[in-house]
This record gives C-alpha cells, sequence and structure tokens, in this order.
C-alpha cells in the first residue's frame, strides 16, 4: 500500500505538530455544514489539556462502581470463588485494553469525537450506525446505573424517615417511594452534564478516591462480620476447576469483556482532550486493569464475606449496606454509592450517546440535548428488569453488548490502523463529497461487515430474559466467544471488501 492509495490523504487545511498531534490550520475557517455543529469539531490543540492522572481518576472512578461490584460478585452468585473471580476479570480487562488504546489514539491526534471518528470507515452519514447503536447500549446503561443510584436514595431515605417511606404503597412491583428516588438521581445527573465536561474532569478527579475508600470499609465491615479475613477466602468454588468452570469462563470473560466494549468503542470521547499520546496511553493502561482488577478483588472478598455471614451470596452492594444496623456506616457506604453510581453514569453513559444522538443531526441536537434524549430513552427501556438477574445480566445482556459492539471496534481498528495508518483528514469527516463520503454517505463495505459479524456474534446466543430461545439455532457454538468473533469477522470481511472494491479515487462515489 502506498501513500497515494484511495484511503490515504492529502491535508490542505490541517497542520501536524511536532508531537504529531493535528488541527485544523490556524486561520481556516472551521468545517460547517449539516455534518458539523460546535460539539463534534475538532477540539483545538490548545484545548486538549487532560493529562495522565486526568485519565486515571477517570478510569478509577468508572471502574470503581456498583455496576462494576456486582459483575465481580455476580461471577460469585453463578459459582465460582474469589481467585476464579479476579482471574476472569483481570484477564478481561488486560484484552479489552488493546482495543480502548488503539481506538483512543485518534482522540489526541486529531480531537475529534468517536462518531466523527466513525466518519472515516462508515461514511459521514453511515457513522451514524455505529453511534446509535452504540448510544443506545448506553441507555441501557444508564438506566441500569440510574436504578442502581435510587436504591440507594431508598434504602438512605429509608432508614432516616422510617416505615413510611420504606414500606410504602408498591405500583409496578416497587414502592412508590422507590420510583421517585430513581426519578431523584434521574434529576442529579442531568444537572451535572449540563454544565459540561470539565465540570464532569473535576468531579472525577476528587470521586475516585473517595470511591476507593469507601470500598476497604465494606471489606473492613464484612470481615469483621465474619470474624476476619479467613471466612472470606476460604468459601469453595461451587464449579471446582474442571469442565464446569471452563464452560462457565468464555462466556463470562466475554462478558467481562463486553463490560467495557462500549467504552472500547467511544474512548475517543474523552481523549480528545488529552493533552498527549502518551498521557492517555499511560493513563488508560495504569487506570483500567490496575483498578478493575483491584475492585473486583474487594468485590469477591465481601460477596464471599456475605455468604458465610448469610448462608448465601448478596452480590447487590446496596441491599447488602442495608443489612448493616449501624446508621452512620449505612449513611456512608450508600453515599459513596451514589457517587460512584453518578461518577460512572454520567462519564460513560451520557457523554457517549450524547455525542452520538448530536452526530445524528448536528444542526438541530447538541451535546446537551444528546445527553437528553438518552435520559428518557434510559426509562423506556425498562433498566429494572435487565438488573433483576445476574444470570441475565452478566450471560444476556452483557453478552449481546459485548458481540455486537466487537463487530464496530474490528471496523475502526483495521480502517484506522491497517489502511490509514493513523492519517485522516479533518475537513473531510464533515464535507459532503469528500474522501468519506463514499456512496451517498454510506460506505457500505463497513456496513456488510458490521451485519455479518453481528450474525456470528450473536446469532446464536440465548436471549434470555429478553426473549425465548436462539435466533439462530446453529449458530450456538458461537455464542460463548461473541466479542472475539464479531471482532475478528468484522475485522478481516472490512479489510478484503477494502482491497478487493476500494472507492476508485479520492472523494468520489463508490
Amino acid at each position: 500500500m502506498t501513500d497515494t492509495a484511495p484511503w490515504g490523504i492529502s491535508p490542505s487545511a490541517q497542520v501536524t505538530l511536532a508531537d504529531g498531534r493535528v488541527e485544523i490550520a490556524p486561520g481556516t475557517p472551521p468545517p460547517s455544514g449539516p455534518y458539523a455543529n460546535a460539539d463534534l469539531l475538532p477540539v483545538p490543540v490548545a484545548g486538549r489539556t487532560w493529562t495522565t492522572y486526568n485519565f486515571s481518576a477517570l478510569w478509577v472512578g468508572m471502574a470503581h462502581n456498583t455496576a462494576s461490584w456486582t459483575l465481580a460478585s455476580g461471577l460469585i452468585a453463578v459459582g465460582m470463588d474469589w481467585k476464579q473471580a479476579v482471574f476472569t476479570i483481570a484477564l478481561a480487562n488486560l484484552i479489552v485494553l488493546v482495543p480502548m488504546l488503539l481506538t483512543g489514539h485518534a482522540g489526541p491526534k486529531y480531537g475529534i469525537p468517536f462518531p466523527v471518528f466513525a466518519r472515516a470507515s462508515f461514511g459521514v452519514r453511515g457513522a451514524n450506525l455505529p453511534a446509535v447503536v452504540r448510544a443506545l447500549v448506553a441507555c441501557g446503561w444508564f438506566g441500569i446505573q440510574t436504578w442502581i443510584g435510587g436504591e440507594a436514595i431508598f434504602f438512605l431515605a429509608g432508614k432516616l424517615i422510617g416505615d413510611s417511606w420504606s414500606k410504602a404503597g408498591e405500583f409496578g412491583g416497587h414502592a412508590w417511594t422507590m420510583w421517585l428516588s430513581f426519578a431523584i438521581f434521574w434529576v442529579i445527573q442531568v444537572a451535572v452534564i449540563y454544565r459540561g465536561m470539565e465540570t464532569i474532569r473535576r468531579f472525577e478527579n476528587w470521586a475516585a478516591p473517595f470511591v476507593l475508600v469507601g470500598a476497604f470499609v465494606m471489606l473492613w465491615w464484612m470481615s469483621s462480620k465474619a470474624g476476619g479475613f479467613g471466612p472470606l477466602l476460604d468459601q469453595p468454588s461451587k464449579l471446582g476447576w474442571g469442565a464446569d468452570f471452563w464452560k462457565l469462563f468464555a462466556p463470562s470473560l466475554m462478558g467481562m469483556i463486553g463490560f467495557w466494549s462500549t467504552l472500547s468503542l467511544n474512548i475517543p470521547d474523552f481523549t480528545r482532550y488529552g493533552k498527549s499520546q502518551k498521557a492517555q496511553t499511560r493513563g488508560q493502561a495504569l487506570g483500567l486493569p490496575t483498578t478493575m482488577t483491584l475492585f473486583a478483588f474487594l468485590s469477591v472478598l465481601v460477596t464471599s464475606g456475605s455468604q458465610a455471614v448469610y448462608g448465601e451470596p448478596v452480590w447487590d452492594p446496596v441491599q447488602l449496606a442495608a443489612k448493616t444496623d449501624n446508621v452512620v456506616g449505612l449513611l456512608y457506604a450508600l453515599v459513596t454509592v451514589l457517587v460512584a453510581t453518578l461518577s460512572v453514569n454520567i462519564a460513560a453513559n451520557l457523554v457517549s450517546p450524547a455525542f452520538d444522538f448530536s452526530n445524528i443531526a448536528p444542526r438541530k441536537i447538541s451535546f446537551r440535548t444528546g445527553a437528553l434524549v438518552t435520559a428518557v430513552l434510559a426509562v423506556v427501556i425498562c433498566p429494572w428488569k435487565l438488573y433483576a438477574d445476574p444470570q441475565g445480566y452478566i450471560f444476556t445482556w452483557l453478552g449481546l453488548v459485548g458481540g455486537l459492539l466487537g463487530t464496530v471496534a474490528g471496523i475502526l481498528v483495521a480502517d484506522y490502523w491497517v489502511l490509514r495508518r493513523s492519517r485522516l483528514d479533518l475537513v473531510d469527516l464533515y464535507r459532503t463529497g469528500g474522501r468519506y463520503w463514499y456512496s451517498a454517505g454510506w460506505n457500505w463495505r463497513a456496513v456488510v461487515a458490521f451485519v455479518a459479524g453481528g450474525v456470528l456474534a450473536i446469532g446464536g446466543a440465548d436471549f434470555h430474559p429478553l426473549i425465548d430461545g436462539r435466533p439462530i439455532p446453529a449458530l450456538k457454538p458461537l455464542a460463548d466467544y461473541g466479542w472475539a468473533v464479531g471482532l475478528g469477522t468484522s475485522m478481516v470481511l472490512y479489510l478484503l471488501l477494502m482491497l478487493m472494491r476500494p472507492p476508485t479515487r479520492v472523494g468520489a462515489v463508490a
């Protein structure tokens, strides 16, 4: 492949700094038109200020949350011991870190968010396909996390107010005060996101250490209840290390990868503010696998302790905290849950879909409007049903998410690193008729690769409790490896289609 290949660039309105970062040439008007708005335009180099600490703190804030806790504790609930659960999660996070760093590279280099980055491979209009898929997944996650935060408010208020709150009349299977708590937490999050990205950065910086301390407090409390750390470490595996464990290991690993497969796509939404490539690379490498594994370790120990103390594993930390009679301890634990949930939900589940929905109609939908759309759809999805069962939570929800989003990651990595060798034309990413316009704004090769990879990844999966049965039973053997199947299939197929049927010339309709 040469620099004159159809996917190479000859920049006309951008400049490259000595450190490799690229921005619109000074004095040149920024891109405009139907595919640009202030939120989607490249961040100027002067505005890319996030350091290694900022990215590490971001990951500590996102990893140390209630959903991460239930991710690990859920493995205990389905039969693993603490060693098996921690091993599974540590390996998954090392694996997902690779596409995270590869897709994150475009952020500090070009200052662009995920939906604009996806235009290079899917087309200026076609990028709406992966963006909407990612956004809808985020809506589900936002709903789940908001429900968790609502639970914390519900139990906290119940301790303060009494039975008139905690045993209020039921509606839809839950006390009406639980629905009110859910609504209160929903409003708090929308208010924070309306303050903008700088507010989010500041919040993450102080929330991260606060949540970590809270997790150690939970560990101390459970070890004192169990009579020391021995009972926490001695809980046996129900699976052993034989065939029963390895049968559960593959879908569990894919589920753990699926947990962060969302961020492996839209990480440019954050790295676009990076001061350098080293800042985002070191920050993510230090922040994701280490803190996620540490938090998983704390989670499985506490859950194992709950099994020793209460006779069964309590995988939901809010439900576990509610078992204490110490009001001060309960208040601290539930406030920690609130801060942790607020931290991850805003950073991981509102920022990305806000950009994604804005990409659909940039002139009509701003970042803030996109965030509001996300918050509304999160309620429509009925997250309380997704979160009700650890079996469905890990193997259905996370498995399907990981399989589907793995196909997008494969296409992005193949296009940016293999075909374009990390070279993009900033202006054409926002322009009708440019090199990323393909056919009417769509690159059919990316769409075909996405559909094929998605079918193979999740076609044979068990959709219970969403629906009964498997859509394509013949693909059942692939279901346990959904993320890997989706990523590998889409990557290879996209490369083949782009090499065999490349755009005829730069800017041409293909």
